[in-house]
């Protein structure tokens, strides 16, 4: 099994645009063979002390897949080729870590 995180760094105010735009294509993804789970997280604020910052403009999707193969097939299908045309606007980066259980 595959781990992928996946942070979004987005344009001033753009969270709320992005996350309608996400949750549409959300379902699609859920449904690939080999999607365990694609969801996406915002920064919550708590009073424990060795917290990050709070990001308002950032968003972690957080991924599990059963393989490689299934993860590398899922960025080449066409809801996701139409939805980074949807979001270009919003995303100022994207950082992806791709990890494996220890």
């Amino acid at each position: 099994m595959l781990y992928v995180i996946a942070t979004v760094e987005l344009n001033a105010g753009q969270r709320d645009a992005f996350l309608k735009i996400f949750h549409e294509v959300m379902r699609k993804v859920q449904a690939e063979a080999g999607c365990i789970e694609y969801g996406p997280a915002v920064d919550k604020p708590t009073p424990i002390k060795m917290q990050s910052p709070v990001r308002d403009d950032v968003v972690t999707i957080i991924e599990k897949w059963k393989d490689l193969p299934a993860l590398q097939k899922h960025l080449g299908q066409p809801h996701m080729i139409a939805y980074r045309t949807q979001v270009r606007d919003l995303v100022k980066g994207v950082k992806l870590q791709v990890l494996e259980s220890a």
